[in-house]
């Protein structure tokens, strides 16, 4: 008996020594916030925070700003939650429950809940007060909080707050309403209107009962800003260009400008035009607006002039525009602080592959930093005491709201919210390394080291977008943060990691975002893909025969492409909701551009795909259409080429259930065992 439980405990002390040191339901535990927006007066912060897919709106107000929940919603329902905007005295605000039809009406319902879904206008008081005020999105409330407009069906609906006005349609008109927003004395609504090939900024006076368009032309008109005394709207106008690509591959074009419009006398005038060349096209940052009219009468908005995303300011009444963020680093978020005079805002600035805050005006360059630390911080907003609330992240703690003091004190606004079985200990600094392409472009990526010493199996991911940057840490955009949390966990599990910033992503320059030939434009990023596969062939801690590759979206796209182009890299995929023939995404394409996209297609080279792959998709995915993994496998099962799917009927891009992440990635994992951990 002794012999049998020395035995047993040995086993048990093996056990213990092999077995991963978190769960996948630990390290995606936490919860992930989102959409942090000051209050106009700038004594409140309301902010999204996502629970294991349950989803609430939090606030913190003056003076002692400690975050709490206003509502109560409790299910994993796959109901997202967006666009929050408060009333002007920091009582209330409002904000969107549910996300927009397809194109066939039907609103996303990854719970399959049988009596269906809506995208519903919620109406929440600082007090607890919560209740439903209509179906639709993008809400915005008068500032005496006593009006709402929001969109539905693309038209202008309105309500009132305290029950006495029911919801109507306030507008009706041809195309497409965005950008709402209330003139400063509650009197006139301002908004976009989309009509396909052009746009107009369009005007509704709620005295007079009238509705004007402002400059109308054959161009696109957009982002509208108040002035703000409430006499004057500024706005970008992008020339219309029927020869662009409709992927972005478009890299000169008809320079766009910035107009204001007097409301007055209605006379418009063009007060800056950018320049041929580099930055001709508009390329905006991550903000609610991308012009920001200062109470200094100056307005800030988005340039690439010298290749690199910057802010530069110009007079309203016209003139030069004024470099904010001259260097080699990018801008990707900007908001205007309470004072109407500071501008706020993250970039890259001294970490490539970080994020950091800053603070600068707009009638001089030289932002001042916000905080010196080893962290990373985003999306960060001033409030009227010079405080600032921003979103921030490190390798190890997922992102939380906080709130930075003048002398650059932090203090976490929900510090409660974090489970205690968060690993955050167990979590692996990931190294910034250079990748070559095999073209001799220079990459960036993260490298993710297992404990031990040998030979171990590796794995590359791939983001999405392409339009994205990965960081070295956890990421500010909750698709991200769960890829950063599965590459954490495939690293606890013997794999090295290798996530790469391949060309045509964010961070790096208009010049490697605008890479010539990528994607169904020739392909050009296949040549990342064998970089990336031959940098881990030749570690020394990597075996070489045993190398997968997993990526999303676009990602998803590379990682078919690796494994039937490189078959001689890679051993084994998981390909998530990918791009397989670009034809399928884009079918009004010119024969010619037609020929070229599906040779730059998975699907137009299976016959050298061998490696065993899975297969995820929702479908109700709105960005890449459900037939990709309908063709993909049916072009499998003719090549013989094992593989496995999962499909989650109803959900979405963005997995809205946190259960279909845990799903995912438990097959992912489970699946890139089985052919490289046999």
């Amino acid at each position: 008996m002794k012999t049998r439980t020395l035995l047993l405990i040995f086993l048990l002390s093996l056990s213990a020594l092999a077995a991963p040191p978190y769960t996948l339901e630990q390290v995606l535990g936490a919860p992930f916030p989102s959409g942090l927006t000051a209050s106009p007066k700038g004594d409140a912060i309301a902010w999204i925070l996502d629970a294991q897919g349950v989803r609430n709106i939090w606030i913190a107000t003056a003076p002692d700003y400690t975050g709490r929940a206003v509502t109560k919603f409790t299910e994993d329902d796959g109901q997202d939650l967006d666009d929050i905007a408060w009333n002007g005295s920091d009582t209330a605000l409002v904000f969107t429950r549910g996300g927009s039809p397809n194109g066939r009406g039907e609103n996303p319902n990854p719970a399959n809940a049988p009596a269906g879904t809506r995208q519903e206008i919620w109406f929440a008081a600082v007090t607890g007060e919560v209740r439903k005020l209509g179906n639709g999105h993008a809400p915005a409330i008068t500032r005496d909080g006593a009006t709402v407009a929001w969109i539905s069906g693309g038209q202008i609906w309105s309500a009132g707050t305290r029950g006495a006005v029911p919801p109507a349609q306030l507008v009706q008109a041809r195309g497409s309403a965005s950008d709402l927003t209330w003139s400063p004395d509650d009197q006139m609504l301002l908004f976009n209107s989309s009509r396909g090939d052009h746009s107009f900024i369009g005007v509704y006076d709620t005295k007079a009962k009238s509705l004007r368009y402002l400059d109308p032309s054959v161009d696109s008109d957009r982002a509208p800003v108040w002035s703000p005394d409430g006499r004057q709207i500024a706005f970008i106008r992008v020339p219309t260009a029927f020869d662009a690509n409709t992927y972005g591959g478009l890299r000169t074009a008809e320079p766009w400008s910035i107009r204001t419009v007097g409301l007055a006398p209605g006379r418009s005038q063009q007060i800056w035009r950018g320049q041929p060349g580099t930055g001709s096209v508009f390329w905006p940052v991550s903000a609610r607006n991308q012009l920001l009219w200062t109470a200094t009468g100056r307005i800030v908005f988005p340039w690439e002039n010298d290749g690199w995303m910057h802010l530069y300011s110009v007079p309203a009444e016209g003139g030069e525009a004024l470099a904010l963020t001259p260097g080699k680093f990018e801008v990707d978020t900007m908001s205007l602080g309470a004072d109407g005079k500071t501008i706020v805002f993250s970039s890259n600035q001294d970490s490539p592959d970080m994020r950091h805050s800053w603070q600068v005006t707009a009638e001089k360059p030289g932002a001042r930093r916000l905080i010196k630390s080893d962290e990373m911080e985003w999306a960060p907003v001033q409030l009227a005491d010079a405080r600032v609330a921003l979103l921030r992240s490190d390798f190890r703690q997922q992102a939380r709201a906080s709130i930075v003091a003048p002398d650059g004190t932090l203090r976490d606004l929900a510090a409660g919210t974090m489970p205690s079985s968060f690993p955050a200990a167990a979590m692996i600094q990931p190294q910034a390394v250079t990748i070559t392409a095999t073209d001799g472009l220079a990459l960036h990526g993260q490298l993710f080291l297992p404990a031990g010493a040998g030979k171990h199996p590796a794995v590359v991911f791939f983001h999405g977008g392409s339009r994205r940057q990965m960081l070295l840490g956890w990421h500010p955009s909750h698709y991200y943060n769960q890829a950063y949390a599965f590459n954490q966990y495939l690293a606890s599990r013997g794999y090295v990691v290798l996530s790469v910033n391949y060309r045509s992503g964010t961070g790096y320059g208009w010049a490697f975002r605008q890479a010539e030939h990528f994607g169904p434009l020739g392909a050009s990023d296949f040549h990342d893909v064998r970089g990336a596969g031959l940098f881990l062939k030749g570690r020394a801690d990597v075996d070489a025969a045993r190398i997968g590759v997993w990526g999303g979206s676009y990602g998803g796209y590379l990682a078919a492409m690796a494994l039937d182009r490189a078959p001689d890299l890679f051993a084994a995929g998981v390909d998530l909701h990918g791009v397989h023939d670009w034809n399928l995404e884009f079918p009004d394409w010119a024969a010619d551009v037609q020929r070229v996209a599906y040779a730059s297609s998975p699907l137009s080279t299976m016959a050298t795909w061998k490696a065993p792959v899975l297969v995820i998709q929702g479908d109700d995915d709105r960005s890449v259409v459900f037939a990709q993994s309908v063709q993909l496998i049916e072009a499998l099962r003719k090549q013989g080429v094992p593989h496995e799917q999962i499909v989650f009927p109803d959900e979405g891009h963005e997995f809205l259930m946190h259960s279909h992440w845990l799903t995912a990635y438990h097959a992912a994992e489970e699946f890139l065992g089985k052919y490289l951990k046999p």
